[in-house]
C-alpha cells in the first residue's frame, strides 16, 4: 500500500485535502483520532497525572486536551519541555496506532492511504511515506480558520511554533496543493494528483 503523507500549516486545509483524497478513494490514517485514543491509555493517563496532576483532567476524569494545551503550549523554554515530554509519552503509542490501521487497510486491499498528521515531519512519520503533499494557504486566512475554532491569536501562534517551520515543509514535499482559493480550485489540483497516482 502506498502512503501519502499531508502536512502544511495550522488551519492550511490539510483534513479537508485528505477528506478530498478519501472521497476519492484513499483511505485515511488518521494520526489525530489516533492522540485522542493515545490520551486515553491507562498508562498515559496514569504518567500525565504524575507529572500535571488534576490541572489537565476534566470533569469526566480524563485527560482534556484543552487543559492539556495551556500546559504545552506554554510560552517559553517551560511550555517546549513539557510538550516534549507529551511527545515522548504519546508518539510511540500514535505510531502504533497508525501502523495497526495501515495494516488493516492493507489487508482489505486499500491501495493508497493519506496520512494525515500535523506533526508528519516532527515525528519522523514521513520516512512511512511514498510522497508528501504540502497544502498551502497564506497566513491572513490560515489565522482566520483558526480563529473560526474558537482559538485566539495566542493558540494560533503557539501551535504554530511549536512546529517544523513551513519552509521546511514546503522544500520536504513532492508536490503543493494550493488551498488559498475556492473549494473548487483546491478540488481540482487535488484529483490531478489523485490521478497520478492511480494510471
Amino acid at each position: 500500500m502506498r502512503i501519502i503523507g499531508i502536512t502544511g500549516g495550522v488551519a492550511s486545509g490539510k483534513s479537508t485535502v485528505a477528506r478530498l483524497l478519501e472521497q476519492l478513494g484513499a483511505g485515511v490514517l488518521d494520526a489525530d483520532r489516533a492522540g485522542h485514543e493515545a490520551l486515553q491509555l491507562p498508562q498515559v493517563e496514569a504518567a500525565a497525572r504524575r507529572r500535571w496532576g488534576e490541572a489537565v483532567f476534566g470533569p469526566d476524569g480524563r485527560i482534556d486536551r484543552t487543559r492539556l494545551a495551556r500546559v504545552v503550549f506554554a510560552p517559553g523554554p517551560e511550555g517546549q519541555r513539557e510538550r516534549l515530554y507529551l511527545e515522548q509519552l504519546t508518539h510511540p503509542e500514535i505510531a502504533r496506532s497508525l501502523r495497526w490501521q495501515a495494516e488493516s487497510m492493507a489487508a482489505a486491499g486499500t491501495e493508497v492511504a493519506v496520512l494525515d498528521a500535523p506533526l508528519l515531519l516532527e515525528a519522523g512519520w514521513e520516512e512511512l511515506c511514498e510522497k508528501t503533499v504540502f497544502v498551502e494557504a497564506p497566513r491572513e486566512a490560515r489565522t482566520a480558520r483558526a480563529l473560526a475554532r474558537e482559538w485566539n491569536e495566542e493558540d494560533f501562534a503557539a501551535r504554530e511554533g511549536a512546529q517544523e517551520s513551513l519552509q521546511r515543509k514546503r522544500e520536504n514535499a513532492d508536490v503543493i496543493i494550493d488551498n488559498s482559493g475556492s473549494p473548487e480550485r483546491t478540488q481540482a489540483q487535488v484529483e490531478r494528483f489523485w490521478a497520478s497516482l492511480v494510471r
